[in-house]
């Protein structure tokens, strides 16, 4: 059994497998934990098999996992299914309504063409109905996103980035299926690598706060914090939060959520994935002090730059399928400085550290 939280160390769940909840959300239902994700146990990267599903784990304590199966499976048999295991389905979302009784799950399928598919379930466990295969939110195209509903509201929101120029903020319907007709646009870049991706979602004390990353693939970046006091902004930008982060890449790490923990004063946990734990083995010298990261996002600005003729290699294409059945993960409290937003390294930390609300 786990005591503790080891961020970057190999987790297991309770038959002593490697969890397989990666790009990954918790939601909290009565006592119970349930951390869901992509699962990535037949991505080798060896061929084009992306996913095998949306595997679901239950836990009382944050720390020991039970594994509750794959609650979205993948469908094999149909190649134009946005559930194909090659359809690169990325990043599921769920959502409770309670207006309808439902759960609500977004997928990001990057597959052409790029969409959301949406799906609902009586239960966190499924089984799962799919409600739209193909979801553009406004006549957008997809990208990482993020759910959130508004708790005094109820009304949901669905946070994307449009890849490679901005992020935009969708309102939802009442069913949480697909959007409303209005939204808003920020973060405006012209290309990666400054492009944001993977906003991550969460509200304190009144504040609306957007954790995203830079673009550069499966090579991880500093990220940027943000917060407005309305959903549509505008947003006042912090900066990179990661402090002593000499490496410019946030630890080795993608935040793909923020879980606030129901019964702990202030305790807001970064949810992150590590997919490539060797890179700074790879790296070597150049990994803390910076120059690896800067190497990377360098050559991502020519890659997008329409000037450039740039010739991809057969290791720049290797680098765009790993090995994330064996990616890590790396979980971090939040620490606040007024409204600013702070994430340090600690090679291990305890719930129990924090008070109860």
């Amino acid at each position: 059994m786990y005591h503790t939280i080891r961020p970057g160390q190999i987790w297991l769940d309770t038959d002593g497998n490697r969890i397989q909840a990666h790009g990954g959300s918790i939601l909290t239902v009565g006592d119970t934990f349930y951390w869901y994700g992509e699962n990535k146990e037949k991505t080798t990267g060896e061929d084009a098999l992306w996913h095998w599903g949306v595997r679901c784990y239950s836990s009382k304590d944050l720390y020991n996992w039970k594994s509750e199966g794959i609650i979205i499976p993948s469908e094999t048999g149909d190649e134009t299914s946005p559930l194909h295991p090659n359809a690169m389905m990325d990043r599921p979302h769920i959502v409770y309504n309670e207006k309808t009784g439902k759960y609500v799950a977004w997928l990001k399928i990057m597959g052409e063409p790029p969409c959301f598919a949406v799906l609902t379930a009586d239960h966190i466990l499924g089984p799962y109905q799919m409600e739209n295969p193909r979801v553009n939110p406004c006549g957008l195209t997809v990208g990482d996103f993020d759910l959130a509903v508004d708790a005094d509201t109820g009304k949901g929101y669905l946070i994307s980035e449009k890849p490679h120029t901005m992020v935009y903020i969708a309102e939802l319907n009442e069913e949480y299926t697909d959007a409303a007709g209005s939204y808003s646009e920020h973060f405006p870049h012209t290309a990666p690598p400054e492009a944001r991706e993977a906003p991550a979602h969460f509200m304190r004390n009144g504040l609306h706060y957007l954790i995203t990353s830079g673009t550069t693939g499966y090579f991880p970046n500093p990220s940027e914090v943000s917060c407005a006091r309305d959903w549509h902004g505008p947003y006042e930008m912090q900066g990179n939060p990661h402090v002593g982060d000499r490496s410019k890449t946030s630890f080795n790490f993608q935040i793909t959520s923020v879980f606030r923990h129901p019964k702990k004063k202030d305790l807001y946990i970064a949810l992150a994935d590590r997919w490539r734990p060797e890179l700074p083995a790879l790296a070597g010298e150049t990994w803390e002090s910076g120059a690896f990261s800067e190497e990377i996002q360098a050559k991502f600005r020519r890659i997008f730059d329409p000037s450039e003729e740039f010739v991809f290699t057969p290791e720049d294409a290797k680098d765009m399928r790993i090995h994330s059945a064996m990616s890590d993960y790396v979980w971090l409290p939040l620490k606040f400085d007024g409204n600013q937003v702070k994430i340090e390294w600690t090679d291990e930390w305890r719930i129990e550290d924090y008070t109860e609300v």
